[in-house]
């Protein structure tokens, strides 16, 4: 008999701040799921910004969006995304890329992703036209103004919004 055949599942890390995550994260994260075994949503523990959701708030979103799916996973990090790739056996980074700002941005990061570590490989992913502008900087600030946020957050988004901003008016 011939030797069996080991198929390689290809897990992928989808990282970002996600604050808050967007229908445009999750178009990205649906369309990995159409290439990769595995999808690793990576949030970003970044001192140096001050976010609206803390981390534990927006992986609760997360968690619950994907609670039904074995191929999502959700994880926190910190420190150089090669290293942490490396460490959970990923061999794919997936970016999402909106806007040709976006896209060098991207590419220098690519490049020395590439250069710190040639096991991995970063794919850009273009989100759906509806979601092309849509970005969290820009939901909050829609949101803050009174502005619809219908079909671009999930429904979890906009409730953790509410809960979030109602605290924020009671301790001025």
């Amino acid at each position: 008999m011939g030797k069996a055949i080991e198929i390689k599942k290809i897990r992928a890390i989808y990282p970002g701040s996600f604050d808050p995550i967007t229908n445009g994260h999750i178009d990205i994260i649906q369309r990995s799921l159409h290439l990769f075994d595995e999808v690793i949503v990576a949030i970003l523990i970044n001192p140096e910004k001050t976010p609206l959701f803390t981390i534990e708030e927006r992986r609760k979103m997360i968690e619950t969006l994907y609670k039904n799916s074995k191929r999502v996973k959700i994880d926190t990090f910190d420190g150089l995304l090669v290293e942490y790739a490396s460490k959970l056996g990923a061999s794919v980074i997936v970016r999402g890329i909106r806007a040709i700002s976006d896209y060098e941005f991207e590419f220098q990061m690519a490049l020395m992703n590439r250069r710190l570590s040639t096991d991995i490989e970063t794919v850009f992913m273009v989100p759906a036209e509806s979601f092309s502008y849509l970005s969290s900087k820009l939901v909050k600030e829609i949101f803050k103004l009174g502005g619809s946020l219908e079909g671009l957050i999930p429904n979890i988004v906009q409730k953790e919004l509410r809960r979030k901003f109602r605290i924020r008016k009671k301790s001025i």
